[in-house]
């Protein structure tokens, strides 16, 4: 087997320039770890277009290969975890971070990081979910695990075209929910609707009246994509004894919110954290994405590209402007 592969290098060659080029490494790069796989696919997450252009936040040390996400063959285990030709998936933890990631045609990672892919979902299908289908996933369960159900209600998902938003969208539709999706591009509603949405409205909508201690009960369960002013709306418009998840931050870090919803209606509010999560439970979430949660539109929500589109991908990412998740192929880059 060749040690070389193709990979994404993000390089600094000057203090805040940072350069994308699509160069041939070597197994030798890589960092230490028990597992090297073979990367079929990747996709694109608002974490690698960060790491992409330099956040620090994200990554700090350069040269660097980005990618949270990865599936694919592996080549060889040190600890016999893995058997070579087992298919794997690795998502989060410290992968395209500050370990190369899955923007390269190989990885070397801890075997703890990885998970045989569930019978029923191929390797391609794996990326088109990544980790905002993990986390989308993640964030479902624990409503359901929690007694949310169909007929208590609507179910609000924020951010809903967004990767996290979108998925959740689906699978909360393909499990029987009726699916309240927020945007900000009304513009997409069709194919919200398309992947599943009831009803589509604006975050204006939404956000109306929420100078108020609480606002009229509303939501039986909420995935939460934003933050800030939206996570705050939703507590406030959420059922009694509901539960509302939240996953995001780009609208801000801080709820603008008071005790209300929790002590007058036993909201309960439950943070995903996907990078860090228990293996067994992530394990639990891939199996059932696999099986009852499968979804039978996942082609129309992605975009493929190879590891040469991943710049156009990048940039469009950080604009607001992507329209489908980013599906990386690495088999044809």
């Amino acid at each position: 087997m060749s040690t070389e592969f193709k990979a994404l290098l993000v390089e600094q060659p000057e203090k805040k320039v940072f350069t994308r080029t699509v160069v041939t490494r070597s197994i030798d790069d890589l960092p230490e770890g028990e597992l090297v796989v073979k990367v079929h696919y990747s996709s694109l997450n608002f974490k690698d277009a960060l790491s992409a252009v330099g956040n620090p936040g994200v990554t700090r040390n350069f040269p660097h290969t980005p990618g949270i996400d990865a599936a694919g063959e592996v080549v060889s285990c040190a600890d016999g975890s893995f058997q070579p030709g087992d298919k794997v998936i690795v998502t989060s933890y410290d992968l395209g971070m500050e370990t190369d990631g899955g923007f390269g045609q190989m990885i070397r990672v801890p075997s703890k990081w990885a998970l045989k892919l569930p019978e029923g979902l191929s390797l391609k299908e794996s990326m088109m979910l990544g980790t905002a289908g993990l986390t989308a996933a993640l964030s479902v369960q624990e409503l359901v695990e929690n007694g949310v159900t169909p007929d208590k209600g609507s179910v609000l998902v924020t951010g809903a075209t967004g990767g996290v938003g979108s998925l959740a969208v689906a699978i909360l539709a393909k499990i029987g929910f009726k699916v309240t999706a927020v945007t900000g591009k009304l513009e997409e509603t069709d194919y919200l609707q398309s992947i599943g949405a009831e009803r589509v409205i604006d975050r204006e909508t939404l956000l109306k009246g929420n100078e108020r201690p609480m606002l009229k009960p509303t939501w039986a369960g909420v995935v939460d994509c934003v933050g800030g002013d939206m996570l705050a709306a939703t507590i406030k418009s959420t059922q009694v004894d509901g539960v509302v998840t939240c996953c995001g931050l780009v609208a801000s870090i801080d709820i603008p919110i008071n005790v209300f919803p929790f002590i007058l209606r036993g909201v309960r509010l439950i943070g995903i954290d996907s990078a860090e999560c228990p293996m067994e439970r992530r394990t639990r979430v891939w199996q059932r994405l696999a099986s009852e949660w499968k979804l039978d539109n996942l082609v129309g929500m992605v975009d493929e590209v190879t590891l040469a589109g991943v710049e156009e991908k990048v940039q469009l990412m950080l604009k607001g402007s992507l329209k489908r998740r980013g599906l990386v192929n690495l088999l044809d880059s």
